[in-house]
Order: C-alpha cells, then sequence, then structure tokens
C-alpha cells in the first residue's frame, strides 16, 4: 500500500520539488533582462493558461492509478498496456538529473564552508576560484556531492512521511524564512532594493512582442513544475482522499511563483544594474558576482553569505529528493524491493554517474569523460556533465511531458478524469481543460522542444 502524504505535506513536498536552484539566478535573470514585471505578467498567464493544464494530468495518472508511474500507465491504459507502461519510463531523466544536480547542489555546499571564512573580494579572483574548484579541486567536489548524496538518499530511504514530507515541513519554511530575512536586510541595507524593485516590476511591454521570448517564459512555465519525468504523478500517488487538486495545484504554483520573485529580489539587490542588465548571468550571478560583492561587506557579508547559500542548498535538496522517488516506488512495487534495497541499487547507478560528470569538468581527466565535437557540432568536446543536462532538459522531459498529456488527454477514458475533477471544478471548466490538454497542450510541448533544440544547437 502506498504510503501518504498529510495535504499540507503534500504541497509543499511537490513546491519543493519545483522550486529548485534555477528560481535562484534563471527565473530572476529571465524576468530583469525581458521585460521586468510584463514578463512576471507573462509567464503567470502561460502557467495558469497552460502549464496547470498539463500539470494536473499528471495529477490525474498518479492519483487514479495511484501507485508508481510504470504501474499507474499500464493499470489505466484501457488497451496497448505493455507499450503505455513504458512510456512511464521517462522518470529514469529524473535519476539522470539527479547525478548532476547534486554536484551543483555541492557547490553551494563548498561555498557555505567558504562564507565561514574569506570569500574572493573582487569577480576576478572569484571567477577564477570557481573556475578552480569546477576544473581542479576534485577532492573537493567528489566531497560535496558525496555529502549532499548521502542527504537525499538517506532522505528518500526513510519514505513519504518520515522523510521527504518530514524534510520538506521543515526546510520550506526555513526557505521562506531565510529569504524574507535577507529581503529585510535588503530593503534597509543593501542600497540597491529599490533599483531591485525597479529592475524586476517595471514593465517593458515592448519586449513580449518577440516570439521567442514567448516560447522561453512557456518553456519555464512547463518546467519549473517538474513535469515529465514522474516526478508529479508519484507524488499524486501519495495523495490522501478528499485532497483539493485544484487548491493544491494553485498553492504550489503560487509558492513556487513567490519564491523566485524573492530570490530576484535578493540577487539583484547585491548585483549592480548596468544599462538595464545584470552584471552576470547564469551560474556565475551566484558563485561569481555575488560571492565576490559578500566578501567585500566583512563580517556582514559573511552572515548573508551563509544565509543565502543555506537557502540555495534547501531549495537544491528538496528537489534533488522529488528525482530519486519515482524510480524507487517503481522498483519497490515491481520487484518487492525494500525500500533501502532499492535506494541502493539507483544510488550506485547516481553515484557513477555523478562521478563521469565530475571527471568531465577536471582538468586532467575532462577529455576521456567528454562526447566528441562532432556529435554537437561544437569547437571542442562536450562534458558529460553537459550532455546530461542537454538530453534531460531539451529531450527527455519535453517528450515526456508530451506522453503523459497525449496519455491522459486521448487514452484515459473521460468519464473517469470527470470522476476524479468533479468535485473541484464545474463541467464547463472540466471541459475547457480537457479541451485545452486535447489540442492546445501537445502544440505547446512540441513548440517549447523544439525552440529549445533549435536555440541549443544553432
Amino acid at each position: 500500500m502506498t504510503e501518504k502524504f498529510t495535504k499540507i505535506g503534500f504541497v509543499l513536498a511537490m513546491a519543493g520539488s519545483a522550486v529548485g536552484l534555477g528560481n535562484a539566478w534563471k527565473f530572476p535573470t529571465m524576468v530583469g533582462n525581458n521585460g521586468g514585471s510584463a514578463f512576471i505578467l507573462l509567464y503567470i498567464l502561460l502557467t495558469l493558461g497552460i502549464a496547470v493544464v498539463a500539470f494536473l494530468a499528471e495529477l490525474a495518472i498518479g492519483r487514479l492509478g495511484e501507485t508508481d508511474i510504470v504501474g499507474s500507465m499500464h493499470k489505466l491504459a484501457p488497451k496497448h498496456k505493455k507499450q503505455w507502461s513504458i512510456a512511464g519510463f521517462f522518470m529514469i531523466g529524473a535519476v539522470l538529473i539527479a547525478s548532476f544536480y547534486m554536484i551543483v547542489i555541492g557547490w553551494i555546499l563548498k561555498y557555505i564552508y567558504l562564507s565561514f571564512g574569506s570569500l574572493p573580494a573582487d569577480t576576478a579572483s572569484a571567477g577564477a576560484a570557481f573556475g578552480n574548484l569546477v576544473t581542479n579541486d576534485f577532492v573537493s567536489v567528489l566531497v560535496c556531492f558525496s555529502i549532499v548524496f548521502a542527504i537525499v538518499f538517506y532522505v528518500v530511504s526513510k519514505g513519504i512521511k518520515s522523510g521527504i514530507e518530514r524534510l520538506n515541513l521543515w526546510m520550506m519554511p526555513s526557505l521562506f524564512v531565510l529569504l524574507v530575512l535577507l529581503l529585510l536586510y535588503a530593503m534597509f541595507a543593501s542600497g540597491r532594493f529599490v533599483e531591485a524593485l525597479e529592475f524586476i516590476f517595471i514593465p517593458d511591454f515592448s519586449k513580449l512582442l518577440n516570439p521567442a521570448l514567448i516560447l522561453q517564459a512557456l518553456g519555464l512555465a512547463f518546467f519549473s513544475m517538474s513535469m515529465g519525468v514522474g516526478t508529479v504523478t508519484t507524488y499524486a500517488a501519495s495523495l490522501p482522499d478528499g485532497t483539493n487538486l485544484i487548491k493544491s495545484t494553485f498553492s504550489i504554483v503560487f509558492i513556487n511563483i513567490l519564491i523566485g520573485i524573492m530570490m530576484g529580489l535578493v540577487v539583484f539587490s547585491f548585483i549592480p544594474i548596468v544599462d538595464g542588465q545584470p552584471a552576470s548571468e547564469g551560474a556565475g550571478l551566484i558563485f561569481v558576482s555575488l560571492a565576490s560583492l559578500f566578501a567585500q561587506m566583512g563580517l556582514v557579508g559573511n552572515v548573508l553569505a551563509v544565509a543565502f547559500f543555506v537557502s540555495l542548498l534547501f531549495a537544491g535538496i528538496t528537489s534533488a529528493v522529488s528525482m530519486i522517488e519515482p524510480f524507487a516506488l517503481y522498483l519497490i512495487n515491481k520487484f518487492n524491493f525494500t525500500r533501502k534495497g532499492a535506494i541502493a541499487c539507483i544510488g550506485v547507478f547516481v553515484y557513477m554517474l555523478g562521478l563521469f560528470c565530475i571527471l568531465s569538468y577536471y582538468g586532467a581527466t575532462s577529455e576521456a569523460f567528454s562526447l566528441s565535437q562532432s556529435v554537437f557540432g561544437t569547437q571542442k568536446p562536450v562534458p558529460f556533465f553537459d550532455v546530461l543536462d542537454f538530453a534531460t532538459s531539451n529531450i527527455i522531459m519535453p517528450l515526456g511531458a508530451l506522453t503523459f498529456s497525449i496519455f491522459v488527454g486521448w487514452i484515459i477514458k473521460k468519464d473517469g478524469l470527470y470522476i476524479l475533477f468533479s468535485g473541484f471544478m464545474s463541467k464547463v471548466w472540466f471541459e475547457i481543460w480537457y479541451f485545452a490538454l486535447r489540442f492546445i497542450i501537445p502544440i505547446a510541448i512540441i513548440a517549447i522542444g523544439a525552440y529549445q533544440l533549435y536555440d541549443k544547437l544553432s
């Protein structure tokens, strides 16, 4: 029998899955560079109008199937059960993501340690220090990855109630409190809070005329919700009876957007904005620009750095935990593994992949663990880390989200879906949702995937 979340436990666990490291650099950077609050409005509209439709579809698979994603699809498919159950193996994408995602969390753990001492005081030295960590300090990266790995797998080994729910009941509120404290400091002492508010919230609707930007916002709306790899369906299988699926979904969306905006305000309250653009983007925004600015603030900077990197650690770990559970539940249900036995099998696989990812960045072994440049048409070999990132973000997740949406919209019986949702939405809203799921969502996901592949390979 599948262990059950409490209602608040499910919302926080699903929000913890959605709120990840991208909230710290991808979301605020996209908002700041693409129209400020105009982009936020577009993102919210696309999330509520399109992404939520697909999210509810994945919830439906788990809620109706009440088991792992493979078993749920086998149970719910009226025919061709074996073929549809194979589609459930998109959950492997979550395991692949976990293998390199925990390395990034390990970098954050290293920076928490460094924040108790002295961080590099200028961007040049900060950039050099971060580059040295990733490409030359094999021992530190491996140790930090191993610590994060142990924490994540220990939590999953404890199960839904004692592990995943308890972690999120503690970490998600703690993340919120840390961000509030950082925002309070930014408001009264950073000197850039007003500039951060203007950067994020002053709208520039002219930038929304770019079709590529709309696809970027749509992609962010979809995949910030952890769709396409079985996480949503697996957590939904552990929903308690009587859970309001609509209310829970909008609560998850609200938390995800709120944390993203709060992260953005914190980051841009310290990062200089030059000619309407942040001084740096991506991981460099955190590990280079922000780290060096904290270093210039003395003891206060050390306190702020610890608080900020701890908040990132919490966001990362809650996401990583959700990536392991889908495959663990499958092994438990299909092969009668004990939870610890399933975790051990997955752990060996994830740790080996993580080790390959680390070695693909480490200078002495990077070429041996990289793919030939001819595969991607690049000027130099592509590290195994980047290969996994590319494959999961641009291929596995879009295909998984597309498959699950088609399965619910075209394969599962409509009557069963209506019974599931009738207590939470009217007949009219159900018909609107069902139409959007069948005809709009597949087009949207194909457009996102095609754009992302074109953008990466061009």
